[in-house]
């Protein structure tokens, strides 16, 4: 089995941002308030050094700005804190978030010197009125252009879309990954828009100039895009912002804001592979399931649900739900022997 891999976060709340978008206010959907340091990185190295086991994959990770747009100066106190533990076989990479106008050849020469392997690039939407409205300040062309380069020069590429910005449909959410999926990157996020306090997106939703995404809205959708890239092969690596105490505390006060949102729409994404894996195989009345143990809680449904709809659905008399060495995102039809 492969080690596990462990990401020890680093968070650098606006730093970089030339604007602020409608939707961001980083500081409290990241939950942290101070500006990070080479003290930072290597405290939160040291940390980690005592509570991961000695094969752990450790990765450092720089999130919440813009890493690229910050102060070259800025951005290699950073990196120099992190590379001697890079060096020595800790680290076995370090990851970077920023925008898509913040990429050039020069600062991709830096960040691989430093140990840098996966850039992870806010590209949100692929149509130019969502991007426009949602003061994002870039456009669909540096979206391409900066990870085509990225790919090109042997980085890890992660893109990040979302769902239910200002003037987004479903459709134009379908085309963004469409279109995202085009530039083959090695795994995609999406964040449904979440309304958090003391962003531009909070006073247009007060005003009536935003109509808000709701949860189940965003799942259903969620659950299309996610077919989307896995038909392309696309890893969907997270859905839904990380859970912090400040946004179950209210700091989320509306849109698609629920602590387990990934669970959601795994639920509806498994059904519907169930479904289809019914569908197309021979089956008896008494079946099992096979699934990645990360996946066994989606495939069951709230209170079961998944399972009692199949049963009805299937005419069956017992489906049971095993966890077995497959890929998180595969599902088994698992012939039951006679007793």
């Amino acid at each position: 089995m492969k080690p596990q891999r462990h990401i020890i976060p680093v968070f650098v709340p606006h730093l970089g941002c030339p604007n602020e978008c409608v939707f961001c206010n980083q500081r409290r959907i990241s939950g942290s308030t101070d500006q990070a340091s080479a003290e930072t990185v290597i405290k939160a190295i040291a940390k980690a050094k005592t509570i991961l086991p000695s094969e752990a994959k450790a990765e450092l990770a720089f999130y919440g700005g813009s890493f690229t747009a910050i102060h070259r100066d800025r951005q290699e106190e950073l990196l120099r804190a992190a590379f001697p533990y890079y060096a020595d076989g800790f680290l076995s990479g370090i990851r970077i978030s920023t925008r898509p106008d913040a990429i050039n050849t020069e600062t991709l020469a830096v960040l691989r010197q430093y140990g840098v392997k996966t850039i992870e690039l806010g590209a949100q939407s692929m149509n130019p009125e969502v991007l426009k409205r949602s003061k994002r300040g870039h456009s669909t062309e540096d979206i391409v252009n900066s990870s085509k380069l990225i790919k090109s020069l042997g980085f890890q590429l992660i893109l990040q879309m979302m769902t239910g910005l200002p003037g987004d449909t479903a459709h134009r959410a379908r085309m963004t990954a469409e279109a995202l999926a085009d530039l083959e990157p090695d795994g995609v996020r999406i964040y449904p828009t979440v309304i958090i306090k003391e962003t531009a997106l909070q006073k247009m939703w007060e005003t009536g100039m935003y109509d808000e995404h709701g949860v189940e809205e965003a799942a259903e959708l969620c659950t299309e895009l996610f077919f989307i890239f896995n038909r392309r092969g696309i890893p969907v690596i997270r859905m839904g912002l990380n859970p912090t105490e400040a946004l179950t505390g209210g700091d989320a006060i509306a849109g698609a804001y629920h602590p387990a949102f990934g669970e959601l729409v795994y639920t509806k994404v498994f059904l519907s592979k169930a479904r289809e894996l019914l569908s197309s195989q021979k089956h008896g009345k008494d079946i099992v399931l096979g699934v990645h143990q990360s996946r066994v809680s989606a495939m069951a449904g709230h209170k079961r649900s998944n399972i009692n709809i199949l049963i009805s659905e299937f005419n069956l008399s017992s489906l049971k739900i095993r966890q077995t060495e497959t890929e998180p995102d595969n599902i088994q039809l698992i012939t039951k022997k006679p007793e």
